[in-house]
């Protein structure tokens, strides 16, 4: 074992000679010897001066000089914490205050101070034992100065004469005590040897003693210990020579030894003494007491009986107190003088298990971070137990199930250490309980709360509920409307819970995000900043990421998918020569030949509206002066066709206001104005060849425009094909586990009011992404799906078997076979249609065939598919939809009414396919 060098401070004390020096640097050095192994251990001598040094303490810890003001470095003492002091300048430690050795310790024979060392940042705890040594300090002591002794001239040679020793406070050879009596030729003195220390002095009668020649006697007892240097104790003996009694009382022995429990009752006996006298009559008679020289401690817990001679108890006997009783006795007789006989009475205390173990809790380092480290100490536990032997030996346990453990530091010291990770999420607080036990039987116990709260630390992202919300919010809105509100939960506390919000910002087309929504950071409310158009956006997607006020803070984000519904702000609009006319006006001329049901001209329009606001309605207006038209408009179709044969009575002119209107709430109009022209069959022929001529020209460039749209239709289609059979074959091969691939949610269906057209609503197409969700925009049309009810604006259709109109079916207006209801053949939307569109708008496109009335002109493929033909011209029925500031009914998927949606709330939202516009 490598033992540490250190430097030494020599202590110079008034009085010491140089062999008690040399003596005093030998323990030094020993002390020295024994510190470097496991604990310090040093010595000081008692009564030293203030600043004594005790030995370099920061040095031998190990400390560094520098380190001990940062890391809080402290000294405690269980016992008296004025004592030594440590400088915290050169690491030394020193007397701080005078230390005496039996006020501290009494009489035992080791007597240490027992300090705790403490570092901070990080923790560590020492233990150091200072052995205080004992110097000659103290003299013996007597009982009394003065001693009266009456002894009769009668007495024997060799008589004993019991007396009390004198006592020294100090310890080992400072109490060896020597006595020696002063010179007279009648006494000598009996000092028992040191193993019969319960035997006390005596004084023996060498030379017979005669009142006559000296009724007092005067001797001096002195005392002298064994220390450097001697001290010495006296006391003066009085010697009265009496007359006549000659026998005096004798116990049985010298010395009784008694074990008496502690914590007796009162009135237990002891023991009972016996002594005799010679003599005969009073002078026989023996009386019993304690000695004149007994502390008033003995008589307080027992009591004498003077006849029997009982010693009872009348006190507590406490082990912890006192653990042997010396009791000296005397036995008296009646005669004059009286005559005393002595013993000695010596009571062993027993230990019995009366004391639990006492826990002292210092706590060091509170509250504990749930990041802290397994081995972290949190808290220092003392146990103390003032029996003896079993009765003192003390076990620790704490409660179970708990992160923590004991560990032993130094005898009855424990460290309570972190055991395992932890988390305030789970458990904010422990109380723990450790249980003192000792090994008494029956055992006693204490126990000892600790509460360690666990400090938060920045471990939990804001979550939020679900990954994506689904908004529907009806366009025109005011500035600022809300229009849903995020929340995100935090499981952390204090600021590291305290949740703000954002938005993610990106580009919507040429405009920035923020330009169109905002978030409240602390509500996470969302305005609309601004009127938001259906017919500019329809689906507005963004994030908002929701981080906590923690460091490093932590955050996640949230999928806002805004859907814009349409709401009746666009009149109908004119299309064709009415679009360019002044004031709507389309001039057509028409022979008076024709037979009724022969159609004469078509009015075009179109909505930019969709769904029911852009289903459009042509009405004939009457005419000045109630005179019946022979002309008619078809409801849905926009055609003008003649109701019977012309008359010559007919006006040669006929003005023809078509109003055209939306099935909005509330409707929007636009009016059309058709001047008809009368003439004859050869007339016509003459105006025909006119218009034809101008026609032609119009007509090669329609070719050229339906060449470049028979091209894309094929693509479209070709690619849609592709895409299908791409979708069949990686839905055929997938697996059940295929993540982000995996089949998507059922297919949700919403049906039209008109039964002719549906629009699908499967969001799941299995199309896989190497990031993000599958994408889901398939849009599917269906002929003649079974009739819904009527919208949720509870306006109904034009008949209960509404188709769509001939105008709004693939071909020219008018070409189309077809009733004035627009009946359409529920078997004739389908691939076959599709490819009959291609052909015949390819075969108008080359003959240039294509007439409308009378030959008024040629139309092409933009004729046949005009903008009628949209998605928006079918009436759009959301269901379980919740539409911010609407009392919309909501509908399931065959359009039945479930109930009104709350204000306010998001009702059961469902997503809707995207809106396409061709």
């Amino acid at each position: 074992m490598r033992i540490k060098r250190q430097q030494f401070e020599m202590v110079n004390l008034r009085g010491y000679n140089w062999k008690s020096q040399q003596l005093l640097l030998f323990l030094i050095i020993v002390a020295a010897w024994e510190a470097g192994s496991g604990q310090l251990h040093y010595s000081v001598p008692e009564e030293a001066k203030h600043g004594t040094f005790v030995g370099r303490i920061a040095q031998d810890l190990g400390l560094e000089l520098t380190e001990l003001v940062p890391r809080l470095f402290r000294v405690a003492s269980k016992d008296r914490g004025d004592l030594l002091e440590v400088n915290l300048q050169n690491g030394i430690l020193f007397v701080n205050s005078r230390i005496d050795r039996e006020e501290l310790c009494g009489r035992s024979a080791e007597c240490s101070i027992h300090l705790e060392v403490i570092v901070d940042r990080p923790l560590q705890v020492f233990h150091v034992e200072v052995e205080v040594k004992d110097i000659n300090d103290n003299p013996p002591m007597f009982p009394a100065t003065q001693k009266a002794l009456f002894i009769l001239e009668s007495r024997l040679l060799d008589s004993r004469f019991p007396l009390e020793g004198a006592s020294d406070a100090d310890v080992g050879s400072n109490a060896l005590l020597t006595y020696r009596l002063s010179t007279n030729e009648h006494f000598s003195l009996d000092v028992p040897p040191n193993h019969e220390q319960v035997k006390p002095l005596g004084l023996v009668l060498r030379k017979p003693l005669d009142r006559e020649e000296a009724a007092e006697i005067r001797l001096l007892l002195t005392a002298t210990d064994g220390g450097k240097p001697e001290l010495t104790g006296t006391v003066q003996l009085l010697i009265t020579v009496l007359d006549v009694n000659d026998n005096a009382p004798v116990f049985d022995r010298s010395l009784y030894t008694v074990k008496l429990p502690e914590n007796v009752p009162n009135g237990t006996l002891v023991i009972k003494v016996n002594a005799s006298d010679l003599d005969e009559g009073v002078n026989g008679d023996v009386m019993y007491s304690f000695s004149s020289d007994v502390s008033s401690d003995i008589k307080s817990k027992f009591h004498m009986d003077t006849v029997s001679g009982e010693i009872t108890v009348i006190g507590i006997i406490d082990f912890e107190e006192s653990k042997a009783y010396k009791i000296p006795l005397e036995a008296r007789d009646k005669g004059f003088p009286q005559l005393p006989g002595h013993c000695t009475i010596l009571v062993e205390v027993v230990d019995a298990n009366d004391n639990a173990p006492q826990l002292t809790v210092s706590s060091l380092s509170l509250p504990v971070s749930e990041d802290s480290q397994p081995g972290r100490v949190v808290t220092l536990i003392s146990v103390f137990d003032r029996d003896s032997g079993a009765n003192g030996q003390v076990t620790c346990s704490l409660t179970p199930h708990i992160p923590f453990k004991l560990v032993s530091t130094f005898k009855n010291y424990y460290s309570l250490v972190l055991d395992s990770a932890l988390d305030r999420e789970t458990i904010a607080n422990y109380d723990v309980i450790v249980t003192a036990r000792d090994g008494g039987s029956p055992s006693l116990w204490a126990t000892a709360s600790v509460s360690v709260e666990v400090a938060d630390v920045n471990d939990n992202a804001p979550l939020f509920a679900q990954p994506e919300y689904t908004v529907f919010v009806k366009e025109n809105n005011p500035p600022g409307a809300h229009i849903f509100t995020v929340s995100a939960m935090d499981a952390d506390a204090q600021e590291n819970a305290l949740v703000s919000y954002s938005l993610v910002e990106r580009r919507v087309g040429e405009r920035l995000l923020s330009s169109y929504v905002s978030v409240h950071a602390e509500s996470g409310k969302v305005f609309a900043l601004q009127p938001l158009d259906h017919e500019e956006l329809e689906l507005l997607q963004f994030q908002v990421s929701a981080r906590d006020a923690g460091v490093p803070a932590l955050g996640s984000n949230v999928t806002l998918q805004v859907f814009v519904l349409d709401e009746n702000d666009n009149a109908p609009t004119l299309l064709g020569p009415l679009a360019n006319g002044v004031g709507g006006t389309m001039n057509e001329v028409v022979s008076r030949a024709l037979v009724p049901g022969q159609v004469v001209a078509k009015v075009r329009a179109v909505d930019e509206d969709s769904g029911y606001n852009a289903w459009l309605s042509f009405e004939l207006q009457p005419v000045a002066g109630g005179v019946r038209s022979p002309f008619r408009v078809g409801l849905y179709t926009g055609e003008i066709s003649t109701t019977r044969a012309l008359e010559e009575t007919d006006a040669l002119r006929q003005c023809l206001l078509v109003l055209v209107k939306d099935h909005g709430e509330p409707s929007l109009t636009a009016t059309a104005t058709v001047l008809l022209s009368l003439v004859d069959s050869g007339q016509t022929q003459k105006v025909s060849s006119k218009v034809s001529a101008g026609a032609s020209r119009v007509d090669q460039r329609l070719v050229d425009v339906n060449v470049y749209l028979i091209i894309a239709i094929c693509a479209v289609s070709s690619l849609l094909v592709l895409t299908l059979l791409l979708y069949t074959a990686l839905r055929c091969s997938a697996t059940p586990t295929d993540g982000a691939c995996a089949p998507g949610k059922p297919m949700l269906v919403c049906s039209s009011a008109v039964g002719s057209w549906s629009y699908s609503q499967q969001r799941r197409q299995r199309v896989c992404s190497g990031e993000g969700p599958p994408k889901t925009d398939l849009m599917a049309f269906s002929p003649s799906l079974p009739q819904g009810p009527s919208s949720t604006d509870n306006q109904a259709p034009p008949n209960t078997d509404w188709r769509f109109s001939q105008a709004q079916r693939p071909g020219t207006s008018g070409s189309q076979n077809g009733d004035e209801t627009g009946t359409w053949p529920n078997n004739q939307f389908d691939t076959e249609m599709l490819q009959a569109m291609i052909l015949a708008s390819a075969s108008e496109a080359a003959d240039g065939s294509s007439t409308l009335g009378g030959g008024a002109g040629t139309m092409g493929l933009s004729a046949r598919y005009g903008p009628q033909f949209t998605l928006q011209h079918v009436p759009d029925y959301r269901q379980n939809v919740y539409i911010p500031g609407s009392n919309a009914t909501l509908t399931n998927a065959a359009g039945k009414r479930d109930g009104k949606a709350p204000a306010g709330g998001n009702g059961n939202k469902k997503k809707s396919g995207k809106k396409e516009k061709k």
